[in-house]
């Protein structure tokens, strides 16, 4: 059975580039275009790992990471953060709330699936 990463981007281009790096890198893809989507979603499909962008209408990346690391059931999800803010304190930022990595865009589909590939073997180890 395939990993499956949650893909969270209000940008449907950005959305669909991402879903085919890692369709083709053999990976389940479940998509949402909001935090609120991302959140339900979560819910539903209990993904391993969450690739997620951080400017998004509503509730922005910063407060999903948040919520979700206030969860019991969701606080050791594996979440990347990716994102264009490549400000210090923006990547500061989303390693305090609670992100397992945060990676800058332009990704190039090798490095996105390196990163992904590298986070969910970390967090498949036995301790």
């Amino acid at each position: 059975m395939s990993q499956s990463v949650l893909v969270v981007d209000d940008e449907p281009t950005a959305r669909s580039m991402l879903r085919l790096i890692l369709v083709r890198a053999g990976f389940e893809v479940k998509e949402a275009m909001n935090g609120y989507e991302a959140l339900n979603e979560v819910d539903r499909s209990k993904p391993d790992l969450m690739l997620l962008d951080i400017m998004m209408p509503g509730m922005d990346g910063f407060e999903v990471c948040e919520t979700l690391r206030n969860r019991d059931d969701m606080a050791d999800l594996p979440i990347i953060m990716l994102s264009a803010r490549a400000d210090p304190e923006s990547v500061n930022t989303g390693l305090r709330v609670g992100a397992t990595k945060y990676l800058t865009k332009p990704v190039t589909p090798d490095e996105l699936t390196r990163h992904v590939r590298e986070v969910l073997s970390i967090e498949g180890e036995i301790p």
